[in-house]
């Protein structure tokens, strides 16, 4: 168990989109986030209250959260001088980094010595099965993405309480780090082995009872050259029987990819969907989730109205607006 309450560690994160970590936890956790510490050149902000290593932990934090994404997963010098001071006060750390933990002599060294446990969400602790594509009861939904980092967490949360809300049988489950952190369990998926990404998600999605939801969380974009693999093992391992497309629309290009821009909604319908129909024959395109963060509420509800006019599917921003259109979808199948 990684202990709680968390101090939020951005680092020197260069927007708010590289904090999706920490984000995701003062999200759905709040209770956990008891503040955020920055390096100099820090672009992200949290908006929850600026704290020391000192400060924080005698208000009791019991946990130094890395809450960055960064491209690669590196952890850097910079936040080595930090990470060992915090071991030194008797913090614990939690990483979803590719740059593990453990692999660092000088973390291990100072954790051993200070009695702190390092916990790496990253890290398989299963030995997942290759995929069979056997069909399994229950009825599972993913949210796929026009890019990366555009909400498909969010909006398998949102529905998960929503569908609570109403009595109806549903879980959310985790396929990246922040949902790991946020949850406590779920499939660090781009960190399994590429032969068993697929089964990994057919054992976080067993059977179940025939009225009961799995919420599956997206990962990358079937777009995105970078982490399109991640996606396709999702797609086929999940054998969903809804999709959720997912788009941020003031994007100039792909995340990380400047030479790259978004595909459309339809394209992304269009491309997703069949390849979903190889696991699923049944599977249907059941409504659009749309990040409009970066809108003004009139500017949100004008595009919402437009995308759902356009495409024919319920449309909405599940965490500015609510999920109800798609859950409604749900519930209609």
């Amino acid at each position: 168990m990684i202990e709680t309450p968390y101090l939020l560690f951005l680092g020197d994160a260069p927007d708010m989109l590289a904090a999706k970590v920490a984000i995701g936890i003062r999200d759905w956790r709040p209770e956990h986030a008891l503040g955020q510490i920055r390096l100099p050149g820090c672009g992200a902000d949290l908006g929850i209250k600026d704290m020391t290593l000192a400060e924080a932990k005698e208000a009791g934090a019991r946990t130094l959260v890395i809450g960055v994404a960064n491209r690669g997963g590196v952890i850097s010098q910079a936040w080595k001088e930090v990470l060992i001071e915090a071991l030194q006060m008797g913090y614990d750390l939690a990483s979803g980094l590719h740059n593990l933990l453990r692999d660092e002599g000088d973390l291990v060294a100072a954790a051993q010595t200070h009695g702190c446990t390092l916990h790496d969400v990253r890290v398989p602790s299963v030995g997942y099965p290759i995929a069979n594509g056997k069909k399994r009861t229950g009825k599972r939904c993913l949210a796929v993405g026009t890019d990366c980092s555009v909400g498909k967490m969010y909006t398998a949360m949102a529905m998960e309480s929503e569908m609570r809300e109403r009595g109806m049988k549903a879980t959310f489950r985790a396929t990246g780090q922040t949902g790991i952190l946020v949850t406590g369990g779920g499939v660090p998926l781009d960190a399994v082995i590429a032969d068993f990404m697929a089964g990994s998600v057919e054992y976080l999605t067993p059977d179940n009872d025939a009225d009961h939801w799995d919420l599956i969380e997206g990962q990358g974009s079937l777009f995105h050259v970078s982490y399109s693999g991640v996606t396709m093992a999702l797609v086929h391992g999940g054998q969903p029987d809804a999709l959720i497309l997912c788009h941020e629309p003031t994007r100039e290009h792909m995340r990380g990819l400047p030479e790259y821009t978004q595909p459309s909604l339809a394209t992304l319908r269009d491309t997703a969907l069949p390849l979903a129909r190889v696991g699923n024959p049944a599977c249907e395109v059941v409504g659009i989730s749309v990040n409009t963060q970066h809108m003004s509420e009139d500017e949100a509800k004008a595009y919402l109205a437009e995308v759902e006019a356009e495409m024919g599917l319920p449309t909405t921003d599940p965490y500015r607006f609510g999920s109800g259109k798609l859950v409604d979808a749900l519930a209609a199948m």
